[in-house]
Formats: structure tokens, sequence, C-alpha cells
């Protein structure tokens, strides 16, 4: 989820190296003629460890407490299933650090974050059963507010459930640690219901506030509050005694969940992480009970006489539903899949403030894998180290790495500027996108780099094509297809994670571009500036009174100009500070409104400023006797002034100062 400022291509890049392509896929057409092409053995690979519980805890026990230590986090909790026999159950660290309480794997509870989105679909699911929900008529029909129209189109449950609705990224409230500002699911959605910039079913972009509609439909047409709807239906069934969505969670379980911590546990904990809305986020649970949940879902639904699906539902839930190319790894039913080695995990990961969580299941092995940490710590490198450490240890993979040779102009096709998908366009948050742009190139070796696009070891991924359009890691799994247009023109890169892609930015949003005419126009605006505060210091500490009458023909800049000067540049420089430390500002809530009401303010201030600069521009043109020098003084202020004034509108910085 993101939850705090994840901004750069979220979740594209979470899954770093552990996200990876198999080796070969049915359905996948064949690659191109091998003739030029170029061929890079792996490594041998050593010779698989037996899947055993004495193995396990081995490799366990030298990965997580050197993870722990490494990363700072306080703890972490790990089960491994196998044919629905437990092979490791283990807490590592400590829940509450001030107490040395230790982590119980069977009754410590973590937060989920987005894993609990699977329980949201699992609800929705089982009301399809029973013939009250239809996952492809119009989402307002179960709803008692509407959803915005757009593009002609509605947005049905099996968009949100595979995010793409077309909804755009919304930050306000998602989190909160004040239980006085927790809000009612009803009223977070309405409060803070983003735009649709995209067709529904086309783009995929990552949406919390779609799951949070599918919870709140779920409550609507069961007739109960999600969180007992879920309790009743769920947990009760499958014997998941340690698990909530209730926040906070009811008395009984308090002393059960984790503290959680922010990258450095030496700060104060984090405190309860209030996630709106509840279905995207909420839930707590422990290891054991992720258990329970997993082998329902392996045994088609059912889990010790109890049944919570039918089999042909859960077999539904896992059919791929949406994905760029079938050589890329799907989104299901709300369940994502991740490739590496052959395996073909599905389930979903999680991400708060402090608590950061993996669960996945890979069918054909009747396997499950389950991680979960309770510090900042935990958000990068452990969980995609893990999953690539564990495949690689128990199925090692003798696979080739086999290139192809392109024409020159296909390769750089591909070269270009672009943007997550999973982003804020029409809100006041729309300037972070500037900061979040990715630069695509191709090398004379025809090798594809794309800017902070890293592995583990913090090193620049380079590709290289398999096949047109498809291109792979050099010296591993990862795979990113090239999205066509009608014209045949590269739009879009689709990464590895389903639910999100990059998207071409166009020359005039280039940051570059955009940055640039921003940094030369303040530029301009700060001289003006300077040469006042020159003015102001000559008067204080040098004793000069008034200033030098003007050279004839000359004429002093007038009241708005210098105005608009000061004003523009305290607004930017603020912005500019804003944005490079918004990481550390995150979570963004209701609190922020009186500050992008002030935001509001100085920009119209500014811009007003501005409108009269341009006029004064345009009048000395008219004035015969005044010298050239003069006149382009004038007009380059008022240029940069209506540089400034066309970006703040286009970027929204005069707008509702409550939708971000």
């Amino acid at each position: 989820m993101r939850f705090f400022g994840m901004a750069v291509l979220p979740l594209a890049f979470l899954l770093s190296a552990a996200v990876q392509a198999p080796p070969t896929q049915p359905k996948a057409p064949a690659p191109p003629a091998q003739s030029a092409g170029e061929k890079t053995p792996p490594a041998t690979p050593p010779a698989a460890h037996v899947l055993e519980p004495a193995d396990l805890e081995a490799f366990f026990d030298g990965i997580i407490p050197l993870q722990l230590e490494r990363s700072d986090i306080a703890g972490a909790s790990v089960l491994v299933m196998k044919d629905g026999q437990v092979l490791l159950l283990k807490g590592y660290g400590y829940a509450d650090l001030k107490k040395k309480k230790p982590v119980d794997p069977e009754t410590t509870m973590f937060r989920m974050a987005s894993i609990s989105k699977l329980f949201t679909w699992t609800a929705v699911m089982q009301l399809e059963e029973q013939g009250k929900l239809d996952l492809d008529t119009d989402v307002n029909k179960y709803l008692d507010f509407r959803i915005h129209p757009a593009f002609g189109k509605p947005i049905t449950l099996r968009n949100l459930m595979t995010h793409t609705g077309g909804f755009e990224e919304s930050d306000r409230d998602l989190i909160v640690v004040n239980p006085k500002k927790a809000l009612s699911t009803r009223q977070y959605l309405i409060e803070n219901q983003p735009r649709r910039i995209y067709p529904p079913g086309v783009i995929p972009a990552y949406s919390n506030y779609g799951v949070g509609l599918a919870s709140y439909i779920v409550q609507r047409v069961s007739g109960e509050p999600f969180e007992q709807y879920v309790q009743e239906h769920i947990f009760a069934p499958l014997g998941m005694a340690h698990s909530t969505f209730y926040q906070p969670v009811p008395k009984e379980l308090g002393p059960f969940v984790s503290t959680g911590y922010q990258e450095n546990t030496e700060k104060p904990p984090v405190g309860f992480e209030f996630v709106h809305p509840a279905g995207a986020g909420a839930l707590s649970s422990s290891a054991s009970d992720m258990g329970r949940f997993a082998m329902a879902f392996l045994d088609g639904g059912e889990l010790n006489g109890q049944r919570i699906l039918k089999p042909e539902t859960v077999a539904s839930m896992w059919t791929p539903q949406f994905r760029a190319s079938d050589q890329m790894p799907p989104i299901c039913m709300g369940f994502y899949q991740v490739w590496r080695n052959g395996l073909h995990w599905i389930g979903h990961e999680g991400d708060l403030v402090a608590f950061h969580s993996l669960f996945f299941i890979e069918p054909r092995q009747r396997l499950v894998l389950f991680l979960t940490y309770n510090s900042g710590g935990g958000a990068n490198k452990p969980r995609p180290e893990v999953l690539a450490m564990f495949s690689d240890r128990y199925f090692p993979s003798d696979a080739k790495q086999t290139f192809v040779s392109l024409p020159r102009n296909e390769l750089e096709e591909i070269a270009g500027t672009y943007v997550t998908t999973r982003r804020e366009d029409t809100t006041i948050f729309r300037p972070e996108n500037l900061f979040s742009q990715h630069k695509a190139t191709v090398n004379k070796d025809g090798v594809l780099r794309i800017a902070d696009n890293t592995d583990l070891r913090g090193h620049i991924i380079q590709w290289k094509p398999i096949a047109k359009d498809l291109w792979q890691q050099i010296g591993g799994q990862r795979r990113l297809f090239a999205i066509r247009d009608g014209e045949g023109k590269i739009v879009r890169l689709a990464y590895d994670f389903p639910a999100i892609q990059a998207q071409r930015v166009p020359w005039y949003q280039n940051a570059d571009f955009v940055l640039g005419l921003a940094k030369g126009s303040l530029c301009v605006l700060l001289a003006v500036v300077i040469a006042a505060l020159i003015r102001l210091w000559r008067r204080i500490f040098l004793r000069k009174r008034g200033l030098p009458a003007p050279q004839p023909g000359t004429r002093w800049l007038p009241f708005s100009s210098k105005a608009a000067a000061w004003t523009w540049s305290v607004l930017l420089l603020g912005l500019w500070h804003f944005f490079l430390s918004a990481d550390d500002l995150m979570p963004a809530t209701s609190a922020w409104d009186k500050y992008f009401y002030l935001l509001n303010a100085v920009t119209i201030l500014a811009v007003l400023f501005s409108i009269f600069a341009i006029i004064s521009a345009l009048r000395v043109w008219k004035i015969a006797d005044l010298r050239s020098i003069t006149k382009w003084k004038f007009s380059l202020v008022a240029l940069a002034c209506l540089v400034l004034s066309v970006l703040a509108i286009q970027y929204h910085l005069i707008g509702s100062a409550t939708r971000f």
C-alpha cells in the first residue's frame, strides 16, 4: 500500500530481484530465431535442498537474524507449509522492544496492510456465490452514493479486483494514528473519492480506494459491518482466533498486537495505524492464522470441514484476469502472481509505515510462504531477498538465458521518460510526478537501463531483448514488456508487478523541460529579490538613504513585479523543500488541509501580482523614450511570472485543498 510516500514507480520495483519470470510459459509465443542471438549461461545451480523442517530452520535462522540486525528491525514471524503440514512456524526478535516481549508466531498479531485485500475479495466472492453480487455490473448499483461518471463506461467489481478501475492515487487520511481522526468507511469513501484518469479495464493503477469500495459493498449487501462480516464468515469458520479487522483491535486481543517501529527502532514507536478504508489494509493477524487462510484456499475453499468458498470459486479467483502479455505475471481476482525458477507464487504483499509482510501460495507445489516484519526497515530489501533465496535454495533452475538481436531502431523505440500509472494527476500532489519520472536509455550495445531501477545490490538493472517488445534482466529473471498503441508507438512499460505500469511522459510534461522552465523563471525572480536585498543592505549598513536617480530612459520595476518575485520565490523554494522531504512527512492526513489552503492563497496572490507585472511589461513597450534594456527587464520578469502562473495552474497549486 502506498502509505508513506511510495512515489517512485511504487510496487513496480518493490519485489526487486524476487519478482521474476519463469524460464518458460504455456501460451507464450515462440521467440524469434536465435541465429544472431546472444546466449549467456547462468552459473551452475546448486542441488536443491530438501524441503524439511531442519533445513528450513537452518536457512531462516541464518537469514532473519541478519536482516533484523542489518535493517534495524525489531521482530519478524515466519511460516512455511507444504502439503498441509507446517514445516516451520517461528518468531524472531521482539514484539515489544521496551518490554523485551518475544514474537510468538502462534499469537503475536502483526498488521497485514494490503494482504487484507485478499479477505475483502474472499468476502466479495462469497456474496457472488449467493447471487447477491454480479462482478460485471456497475458498482453504483450497490452503493448509496455515486461514483462520478467518466469515459462513458461504468466501473465493475472485476475492474476493482484487477486494479483497472482507472482511479488516480489518493493519500489523504489513508493512515491516521490518532483514534479521534478515524473515519467510517462510508465517510472516507465520500470525502476522498479520487478522479478517474483511465478508462476502466484498460490501464492498471493500484488503488486502495477501489478495494475500499468493494469492502463497503460487502457491508451494504450483507447488511453487516464489514469487520463483523469477515469475523463471522471467514475468521470464525477457519479458526483464526488471532485475527481481526477492527481498529483498534478488540480488548481481549490487545495484548497480542505487536508494536510497530520506524526505520530506526531507537525512535518512538509508530503507534497503532488506523487504515482507511478498512478493507484495503486494516487486518491484524498472526502467522499461524495466515496458514489457516492459505490452507483453506489450497484445499478448494475448505478447512477442517468448514467451507468458506466453493472449489470452482477458488479456481476462478486464481485464474488470470489482466496482464500485458502471456509472458508476464498476471493479476488474478485480487491475487497477483510472482514468478521465479518456474514457481508461480500467488498472493499479496502489504506495507504500512511500520509493518511489512509477504503472503504467497504455490498451488502446484502446495506450498505456503508467509513472512512479516514490525519495523520500517522491512520495507524494501528483506522480503524479496527471502523469496529469491528460498526459491533458489529449494527449487533451483538451470534454465539458460537467451537474448536476441533486434534492429537498432526497434531497440531505441523504448527509450524515453516514464512515470508510474499509480499517481495523482488532478490534485495538489501532481508536482510529485516531476520527481518520480525515470529515464530509459539504450546504449551502443543494445542494453536497456532505467534510472533508479536497481537490484538487491543497489546496481542499476540491465536489460536485453528476448523477443520483440519483451526484455529480460541480464543475469536474472525479471522481465518487462513494451506496450504499443494503435499506431505502433510504445506508450507504456509493464513490469513483473501487474497492478502498475510505467507510462511514457509527453515532452511538455517531461521533468527536465518543466523543471527547467521553473528553475529558469525562479532564477530571474531571485535576481529581483537579491537586488532588493542588496539595496536594503546598503540602506541599513552603509547608511545610504534612498536610491540614486535612474539614468534617463530607465525605470525601476514596479511594486507588482517585485511583489510577484518575492511571492514566487518563497512559494517555490518552500515547495521544493516539501517534495524533497515528502517521504519523511508521510502519511498525509486531513491535518494538512490548512497548509494547502495557505498554499492556494499564496499561489493566487502570486498569480495576481503576476498579472499586474505582465500588464506593466506590455505598457513599457508603448513608451518611446525608455531604453531597450528597461523594456527587456520588465519583459523578462513578466515572462517568468507568466511561466510560473501557467505551471501553477497546470500542476494544481490552485485547486481543492482537500483532494490529495
